[in-house]
């Protein structure tokens, strides 16, 4: 109670004077000196995303795979997108001359380990060797994810994935592989990405693999707690084993990664701020809070009861302390409405449960792109400077979404990449102890949520052209100019031929 009394007073205070005073103080003329030497700048991928060659050298289907090829998707598939099984080294080497400090990735399970559990697929291992080989010979930090929504299919068909606590066992058995064979070279481990957001849209929405809707079914409206449980079981499981097993010589760090929007109350009514603060709990306490208190927030367990499951003794224990880093990613801002509970218990689940309104009403500078307001991302990393006492953060996702139509003049991806790196320098300066800020994404690949509709690429990649051609757009220009350790500005020229039909060359 005592620490939701602070939360609440520093969120109505927070957001009474910040928002009015951001914009003018946010750091607009900085340059990479302005960063501490030991913060990493880099980029951010995803196996099922980047690599493609999805049926080569063992590999097996995954939820991700099933989810795509059954849902109504446009056709669009994670079966070749970017190719990066076969082109990783090529586009390596454009990480290093654009001057990428550290690359984010992940594992994909079922080409490391088909079946989920048991015999290593020798061609996946090569592949994954051979990429972290390549990254650290251009001078490039890997940062491994160990799973980003692409779970065997096999463990799905068999238990049913994450609602079944077997996936504990078997996951540790699959990072302990990992660990094994590429900690001598990784030092940076985040267990799940997005665990909120997965557990969210993949078992309360059905957006995402692998798609269920359980808010409409009476015996399965607790889904979402009980995925979201299993991830924090999962995780603190695969960190004691590194704790154990493999920290003392490898020496690195465990995390787990979230989404976190920037939430502000829709009005400055008490019963707004006070569902900010619900909004807070729910979307980031769920999860968090029992990483360094050992439980649910209260707000959670209160409106959940019984659909939440409890942490036994043990359990508890287990998870409270077992990160070494929390992962952020942060793409936009929402305004929060209060919602009075219903009486239908029916169909209430986590959506029903949270009891508010998240209201997408920020504006849009053009269509299909998303508003520029870097005051959310300081927010939340002041929030969880606050709440947590100022853990390391990575921000493991930042960017700017644009319609895929071959223009290399991305102007807005430009501005925004500004203005939010300058909002992460305000919150560092503020004692924000940020250690690392990762662009989403290098190239255009496939999206989670749009496939090839959207692009947020550094790199534009020609799906026309057999190749698969990569072409810099202006954004990777002006990054790279920043790490470099040029000065960087949000008003970039206009006067380079940057779109790819009127006759651009690499």
């Amino acid at each position: 109670m005592y620490k939701w009394v602070i939360s609440l007073a520093f969120y109505s205070i927070f957001i009474l004077v910040f928002q009015v005073v951001y914009l003018a103080s946010a750091a607009d003329h900085y340059t990479r000196a302005d960063f501490p030497a030991d913060f990493i700048f880099g980029s951010a991928t995803s196996a099922y995303q980047y690599e493609g060659a999805a049926f080569e050298d063992g590999r097996t289907p995954t939820i991700w795979d099933t989810y795509v090829h059954s849902a109504n998707n446009n056709g669009a598939t994670g079966d070749v997108t970017c190719d990066g099984y076969h082109k990783y080294k090529g586009d390596v080497k454009l990480m290093s001359e654009t001057g990428l400090e550290a690359l984010r990735f992940s594992i994909s399970w079922s080409r490391l380990i088909p079946n989920g559990r048991g015999p290593v697929n020798p061609k996946g291992l090569q592949y994954y060797n051979n990429f972290i080989d390549e990254l650290i010979k251009h001078g490039i930090q890997p940062h491994v994810t160990l799973y980003h929504v692409d779970l065997p299919q096999a463990l799905e068909d068999e238990y049913g994935g994450w609602l079944s606590r077997k996936i504990v066992k078997d996951f540790r058995a699959y990072a302990d592989v990992c660990f094994r064979e590429f900690g001598d070279r990784v030092l940076y481990w985040t267990s799940i990405n997005e665990a909120n957001a997965a557990a969210i849209a993949g078992y309360e929405y059905g957006f995402i693999a692998p798609g269920h809707f359980p808010s409409s079914k009476v015996s399965s409206r607790n889904q979402t707690y009980v995925v979201g449980h299993n991830f924090l079981l999962a995780h603190s499981a695969i960190a004691k084993l590194y704790k154990n097993k493999y920290k003392a010589t490898q020496k690195g760090y465990v995390g787990i990664n979230i989404y976190a929007w920037g939430s502000v109350p829709h009005t400055n009514t008490r019963e707004d701020i006070i569902a900010t603060q619900r909004a807070n709990d729910f979307f980031i306490g769920w999860l968090i809070d029992p990483l360094f208190f050992g439980d649910y927030p209260e707000t959670v367990k209160m409106n959940a009861q019984t659909r939440i499951p409890a942490f036994t003794e043990y359990e508890s224990k287990q998870v409270k302390g077992s990160v070494d880093f929390i992962g952020v990613n942060h793409y936009l801002t929402v305004s929060i409405m209060d919602r009075p509970i219903t009486s239908d218990i029916i169909t209430r689940g986590f959506d029903a449960d949270k009891a508010l309104w998240i209201i997408f009403d920020q504006g849009q500078p053009a269509p299909g792109e998303y508003p520029v307001m870097p005051s959310g991302l300081y927010g939340v990393l002041e929030y969880l400077k606050q709440t947590y006492g100022n853990p390391p953060i990575y921000i493991h996702e930042n960017g700017q979404m644009t319609r895929r139509n071959g223009t290399l003049m991305d102007t807005s991806r430009v501005k925004y990449m500004h203005a939010y790196i300058g909002s992460m320098l305000d919150a560092m300066r503020n004692g924000s102890n940020t250690k690392g800020y990762f662009v989403w994404t290098f190239l255009d690949c496939l999206e989670i949520l749009d496939g090839y509709e959207s692009a947020f690429g550094l790199y534009y990649v020609d799906l026309d052209d057999k190749e698969l051609k990569r072409y810099q757009k202006l954004s990777g220009k002006w990054y790279s100019n920043f790490l470099k350790g040029g000065n960087v500005i949000s008003e970039p020229s206009k006067n380079a031929p940057f779109h790819l039909r009127s006759g651009f060359s690499q």
